[in-house]
């Protein structure tokens, strides 16, 4: 439903808003952590519930895209949403093209099938393997357990709960460049960015621990 040129930038607004509440998760755990009696974390806990109720009160009022009606055989009514989508009568250009994309799709046959043929393995060996790898590197155990990771090497407990609110920051700074720079350099140039300076990272994450426990896992006294 996105215009052409923006489209990059709203399909990473999924991934802002996981950040955004990443961020905003640890913002609120910080400040709970400080409440007295120890209590704090059900109102960490509880807190999840208002996403859920806006992605749910949200889903009932979000209208079906033109897309979905023609696939459905209700042509008006895509037509009509669609110029309330674009804010302009004249539609019909992009309309019969949607129209003509539904129809070659449906004389497909065998549509997943299809996917196994040798011309369409590099796609979906990379649709299967970029987030394969993602989850690979653990950055979810990092996210997740930032404040136990950060208490565990050294940190006091409000120091490792700032330093899961740091790198929530740092998560939605560089999302921020995505969605910056998706339509102008393109989803390639930022994926092949984005590895290499993981890469060097975590080279720079793997020779430090590896230089402070060695091999049989014992740092000793590990410096602030």
């Amino acid at each position: 439903m996105a215009p052409y040129k923006y489209r990059g930038a709203l399909n990473i607004g999924f991934q802002l808003s996981i950040t955004i509440g990443i961020l905003v998760a640890n913002v609120l755990n910080y400040f709970f952590a400080k409440i007295k009696g120890g209590w704090g974390w059900r109102l960490s806990l509880g807190g999840a519930m208002v996403p859920a109720l806006i992605i749910t009160i949200g889903s009932l009022v979000l209208p079906d895209t033109p897309n979905s009606m023609i696939e459905r055989g209700d042509r008006d009514g895509a037509k009509t949403q669609l110029k309330k989508i674009r804010g302009v009568e004249d539609v019909d250009e992009e309309f019969n093209d949607l129209v003509a994309a539904s129809e070659a799709s449906m004389q497909v046959e065998h549509p997943w099938r299809n996917l196994l043929q040798r011309k369409y393995r590099p796609q979906l060996t990379m649709a299967v393997l970029i987030p394969f790898f993602q989850q690979f590197t653990g950055i979810n155990v990092i996210m997740f357990y930032a404040p136990v990771l950060f208490n565990s090497i050294g940190f006091k407990d409000d120091a490792s709960l700032m330093s899961a609110v740091i790198t929530g920051v740092v998560n939605v700074v560089a999302t921020c460049v995505s969605i910056y720079g998706v339509d102008k350099w393109g989803r390639r140039a930022l994926f092949l960015e984005g590895g290499v300076q993981m890469l060097i990272c975590q080279v720079a994450v793997a020779v430090s621990i590896a230089a402070k426990f060695g091999t049989d896992g014992n740092p000793g006294d590990l410096p602030k």
